[in-house]
């Protein structure tokens, strides 16, 4: 090793001393890949023509935090359109009307 005091060396010149081996464990990092994978929160299908009944609750709910909800024929979404430019879901009205029980996971 040189001191301080010692003359410069020209890069690439070789060295006189001996390099001394790193003193302790010698650690390598390398960088593990992964896909995130997105949870689908809302369901596709023929249910997009229809409005749904959703508990009042969870509706304010998901306007505050933009979570999706759960109508009471068991479909989810985030709701962001007009529900009076689509006719009521049937399921959904049947569930409402007491013919069928609700499928959100509510009681």
């Amino acid at each position: 090793m040189s001191t301080p005091l010692d003359q410069p060396t020209a890069p690439g010149a070789p060295d006189t001393e001996p390099q001394a081996a790193p003193a302790g464990p010698r650690t390598t990092t390398s960088v593990l890949e992964r896909e995130e994978v997105e949870e689908q929160t809302w369901e596709p299908g023929d249910h997009e023509r229809f409005a749904h009944y959703v508990r009042k609750e969870k509706i304010l709910e998901s306007a505050l935090s933009g979570e999706a909800v759960t109508a009471l024929c068991g479909k989810k979404w985030i709701p962001n359109r007009d529900p009076e430019k689509f006719p009521i879901c049937p399921t959904c009205k049947e569930i409402y009307e007491g013919l069928r029980a609700p499928q959100d996971g509510e009681d």
